[in-house]
């Protein structure tokens, strides 16, 4: 099996051979933070699978014992650095996210009360302000 991903811009992709391991959510203060969002979601890989096939992501000293990766120019998050030989890489950074199921949440206790009625929140159509978005956004594949 092999999955590749990167960041928005297109500056640093990646290539997974091999099967992931877990996949999770984590609702962890640090993790809204990293991804400015309700949670972070993280698949582990063996660092021997992983290869970095365009730039270098840059990184952040989040705690002690974490070090988060993440594009320099964009901003994406890409990475959960906790060991030498495995590494997570942010499941929504790969080309196909639906490929990489999370099978476990983690720090529940973040997760925000509103979180519980997203179901039933109204949804409308993706369009911008004045019209459809023209998107600069890398594509989701290597070119």
């Amino acid at each position: 099996m092999a999955l590749s991903g990167g960041c928005q811009c297109g500056a640093v992709r990646f290539r997974v051979e091999g099967q992931p391991q877990r996949a999770s959510i984590c609702w962890c203060r640090m993790c809204q933070k990293a991804f400015a969002g309700p949670f972070g979601a993280l698949v582990s890989v063996n660092v021997a699978d992983l290869t970095w096939t365009r730039g270098q992501r840059s990184t952040f000293q989040s705690s002690d014992k974490i070090q988060r990766g993440f594009c320099a120019a964009c901003g994406t998050p890409l990475t959960y650095e906790w060991s030498d030989d495995r590494i997570d890489l942010a499941v929504f950074a790969f080309d196909d996210p639906s490929a990489v199921e999370p099978a476990v949440q983690l720090a529940v206790e973040g997760r925000p009360a509103w979180m519980e009625h997203l179901a039933d929140m109204p949804v409308r159509p993706a369009l911008g302000p004045s019209g459809p978005v023209v998107s600069r956004q890398h594509p989701d594949h290597d070119l």
